[in-house]
């Protein structure tokens, strides 16, 4: 699972290097990003339903493999345009490797899949904490291409533990009534076609709700991740190291609020704690518009943007596990169905900063502001109608 976060951000402080040898510009080169996930939402659009039919080490083997060869070939790009088209190549063969981990965390925690997730997001945080830190130090001693050298070799010594080690599925629940309740909630006569699971997953209708926001959550997400090396390093000029630490920083905030959601999930359960990071992320984006718009310190942009990441990474979590948790069988179907929307509107991330780009923080932080809104808009009819089920059993 770390090997997307590692692609993503550990070229993040190489981009004004690459933009100067590749004779580009620096969006062009930050379009990568966007091109990236669109490859990656792709790639688990194809991978998905085919994680629900065939073993899962084959599609982990095909991936990294795939991923190796793509990574090593990127320092031989001599355009942007060849750089971009094998980002893409790299971005949709990964996504067979990690189409499979949501299914599998489903498999173990059962009802409690959120903090599974949780537990998982921790842990592949620690992946874009550092790859900057470390992006900075290959770029400091050698070059960019170098970068995706060390990448290559990374996702080598990942091939060759999960050759030796990695089994074809989880192992099974011995939770008797877990089994049961899984029976039930999906129950299968015959074996649905490639088309037919996604049908299953998109003919759920309680379950587009959560799908919405884990889609807006993550164009809010990619803003970020898009812009933020322009913000940092332009608009308040600070150093490629200190862009480092506040990324670290930032990435911090996320293992933050996933550490609270493991601490909470269970008695709380996944709508609450979604909730709770809505309110948050409300007003955390509202803050960020404003300090902006009034070209505040860099301190008072950073003091919005620690909780606003913390909340949306604590939505986008508890939205996902409310959907895995509805889809025994088609786990893997909805993994790509989760993949497509959410990395798919986080590859127009670039183009939409882009096309708004003022030389300011301005169209990053609205674009943010309005992705959260529109999570709010869509959760409150929901969370109304809790709360008046609630006021209708206290008065009973």
């Amino acid at each position: 699972m770390a090997l997307s976060p590692l692609a993503i951000d550990l070229y993040l402080p190489a981009m004004p290097q690459i933009a100067d040898e590749l004779t580009t510009t620096m969006p062009s080169v930050q379009n990568t990003l966007s091109v990236y996930l669109v490859g990656y939402a792709l790639g688990l659009l194809f991978f998905g339903p085919i994680a629900d039919k065939y073993p899962r080490r084959h599609l982990v083997m095909i991936g990294l493999i795939g991923f190796t060869l793509a990574t090593l070939a990127l320092p031989f790009a001599t355009s942007i345009e060849a750089f971009t088209g094998v980002r893409f190549v790299q971005a949709f063969i990964s996504s067979a490797a990690t189409v499979v981990v949501p299914g599998t965390i489903r498999e173990i925690y059962q009802k409690n899949t959120a903090k599974g997730l949780s537990y998982v997001s921790m842990i592949m945080m620690l992946a874009p904490m550092i790859a900057p830190s470390i992006g900075s130090v290959i770029l400091a001693l050698h070059s960019w291409q170098a970068i995706f050298f060390a990448l290559a070799f990374y996702a080598c010594l990942i091939l060759l533990f999960a050759f030796k080690q990695l089994p074809n599925r989880a192992e099974p629940t011995t939770n008797k009534e877990s089994e049961e309740s899984e029976q039930q909630a999906t129950p299968q006569t015959t074996t649905p076609s490639f088309l037919g699971r996604y049908k299953i997953v998109l003919g759920n209708k309680p379950a587009r709700i959560e799908l919405i926001a884990s889609m807006m959550i993550s164009l809010a997400f990619f803003a970020y991740i898009t812009a933020v090396p322009f913000v940092y390093m332009t608009v308040f000029q600070v150093s490629e190291f200190t862009f480092s630490v506040l990324f670290a920083a930032t990435v911090g905030a996320l293992m933050t609020a996933h550490f609270i959601n493991t601490r909470l999930v269970v008695r709380k359960g996944s709508c609450t704690m979604l909730g709770y990071g809505l309110l948050v992320a409300v007003v955390s984006s509202s803050s960020l518009v404003i300090v902006n718009y009034w070209q505040l310190p860099i301190a008072y942009t950073i003091a919005s943007v620690l909780p606003l990441m913390g909340s949306i990474s604590m939505i986008a979590v508890n939205a996902d596990a409310i959907i895995l948790q509805k889809f025994a069988e088609q786990s893997g179907t909805a993994t790509a169905v989760i993949g497509v929307l959410r990395f798919g509107i986080g590859g127009l991330a670039g183009p939409i900063l882009a096309f708004f780009y003022d030389g300011s923080a301005m169209p990053f932080s609205l674009l943010m502001w309005l992705s959260v809104l529109v999570v709010l808009l869509v959760q409150l009819p929901r969370f109304l109608g809790e709360r008046n089920v609630v006021d209708k059993t206290a008065q009973q």
